[in-house]
């Protein structure tokens, strides 16, 4: 018996200003005003994308002490860009990225169930924690919590917030003029939570949303964030859209769902992946060559460089060949709140790696980064991009991708005009909203069906 098809599920990621844009192309338009926010949402929404995904972005990343040009962005806060964008569109899923690390579960959980109760059930949270003292520096908490407090801290912070989407069963407003009655039940929003972490107890006052609570993202990739997306998320990012190490983190992930007595489809993966189109492939080739030189200019090229070297290398010419002096290996790094930093375990046997590679290609500093640095997922003409989405999500590499576009905020038009009414074609793909909440979208079971209803069905 042949495998039945999977459908594939598709988000938007609106991108801040880095290195995967191309803001100097003159397509790109305003990254902070509300008409590019408005333009990609019913993009997203024209094409029936499941939702669209915010980061979010703490404090601005800093290279030598100054802020790098690259991340001044003046990024909106996330909650305020969503609940405005749920004003301009009727189904696309509104997803935000929240740090558990510095907020408290009361604030959050009104803010969401607010969102959610706001938009008829388009909400989806994110839940992050944060990994550096840098950004604690912004909170009164300040500092930063060791890895496995962070995880400790983000369990118990979702779970005081799932108790606080529950304590309203949806069924409480009778508004009955006649009698003048309101509420059924008049301890409605009722909690009390005693915990390590929190202690709070009180009545939360937003009433349940169409879709029970907001849908729960997670994208933390170590084991711990493995395993705590696998307790309690309906859905997990990742950075693994390649054939083997997709199929890898896939089958890793949806494996430990078992021992939470859940199942595969209770857990959606969904890799954030770039995008290059073409009327052919080699067409499309070249124009993802030359996003890539868009992307690594020669002073962007040096910055990258100094995540692994810990130096100051502003002297050196980036069309030039590699530093000969070893990375600086200290506590103390030039490049304070950026990602790479942690990838970079052993920076001198990375330097050690990347020399042989550039004396071996005669590569120069920035033909390194560009080659090393991540490329575009999917490049190709429309039908070669959607006939390898659509073999990667049956080959269980995913079960679907997280669009993240080299343009803002018409990037993701071409995609939306092209490569989605291919993989309609295909039947893996919808060609209308079935339901209204983004658990319809996802394929999710509302939070008070009996386990397994939405799969018998």
């Amino acid at each position: 018996m042949s495998k039945p098809l999977k459908q594939i599920h598709l988000a938007a990621h609106f991108p801040g200003v880095n290195n995967t844009t191309v803001w100097s192309d003159p397509a790109a338009g305003s990254h902070i005003e509300f008409s590019s926010f408005t333009h990609f949402a019913k993009t997203a929404e024209r094409a029936k994308f499941d939702f669209l995904f915010l980061a979010e972005g703490l404090r601005l990343r800093e290279q030598g002490g100054k802020i790098y040009d690259l991340d001044v962005v003046g990024r909106p806060d996330t909650f305020t860009v969503l609940a405005a964008l749920a004003a301009v569109t009727d189904r696309l899923g509104l997803t935000g990225t929240i740090n558990s690390t510095f907020n408290e579960p009361y604030e959050v959980a009104r803010q969401f169930a607010s969102l959610d109760r706001l938009s008829g059930g388009r909400a989806a949270w994110n839940v992050v924690t944060s990994w550096d003292a840098f950004t604690g520096e912004n909170f009164r908490r300040g500092g930063f919590l060791p890895q496995e407090e962070r995880y400790s801290r983000a369990k118990e912070f979702l779970a005081t917030a799932n108790e606080l989407f529950d304590s309203w069963h949806g069924d409480e407003i009778l508004a009955d003029q006649a009698a003048g009655a309101f509420l059924s039940d008049a301890r409605a929003g009722s909690f009390a939570h005693r915990g390590p972490q929190f202690d709070i107890h009180g009545q939360f006052n937003v009433p349940r949303s169409p879709q029970g609570r907001p849908v729960i993202f997670q994208a933390g990739e170590s084991d711990e964030g493995r395993e705590f997306a696998a307790a309690g998320a309906d859905a997990i990012f990742s950075r693994y859209a390649t054939l083997d190490a997709g199929q890898a983190f896939y089958t890793d992930v949806k494996s430990r769902l078992a021992a939470y007595g859940r199942r595969p489809e209770d857990l959606l993966i969904l890799p954030a992946a770039s995008f290059v189109l073409g009327d052919t492939d080699e067409e499309a080739e070249e124009a993802a060559h030359e996003v890539r030189r868009l992307q690594v200019s020669g002073a962007t090229a040096l910055k990258h460089l100094e995540f692994v070297w810990n130096r100051d290398l502003s002297s050196y010419d980036p069309e030039g060949p590699l530093p000969e002096v070893d990375p600086l290996v200290s506590e103390e790094h030039i490049s304070r709140g950026r990602a790479q930093v942690r990838m970079y375990r052993d920076p001198v046997a990375i330097a050690r790696e990347w020399r042989e590679l550039a004396e071996a290609n005669r590569w120069s500093i920035r033909d390194l980064v560009i080659n090393t640095g991540n490329r575009q997922t999917f490049v190709g003409s429309p039908a070669t991009v959607a006939r390898t989405i659509d073999d990667f999500v049956q080959a269980d590499v995913a079960d679907g991708f997280i669009l993240v576009p080299h343009i803002t905020p018409g990037g993701l038009d071409a995609f939306a005009d092209t490569v989605v009414p291919l993989l309609q074609e295909r039947g893996v793909f919808r060609t209308e909203y079935e339901g209204t909440t983004l658990r319809d979208h996802l394929g999710l079971a509302h939070p008070d069906e009996p386990r397994g209803q939405r799969a018998a069905s």
